[in-house]
């Protein structure tokens, strides 16, 4: 996992929450607020996954380098 990787999936996730915020502004049906709501979710936790594993990565790097 690099740092480009984490935020193309920071962007996917802000995406989901802009076309989510804009579905909402424009009264679109519950259906399809769930949907997009769900979209969202699931790139939240992608970012969240990816984070988690970047941070893994850069913390073992970081412990080679200093030994």
């Amino acid at each position: 996992m690099n740092r480009a990787q984490l935020e193309r999936a920071q962007q996917r996730m802000e995406q989901k929450w802009y076309n989510l915020v804009m579905a909402e502004q424009r009264s679109e049906s519950m259906p399809v607020l769930e949907r997009l709501y769900n979209s969202y979710v699931l790139a939240m936790e992608e970012y969240n996954h990816c984070s988690q594993t970047y941070q893994q990565t850069r913390d073992a790097q970081q412990k080679k380098l200093a030994s």
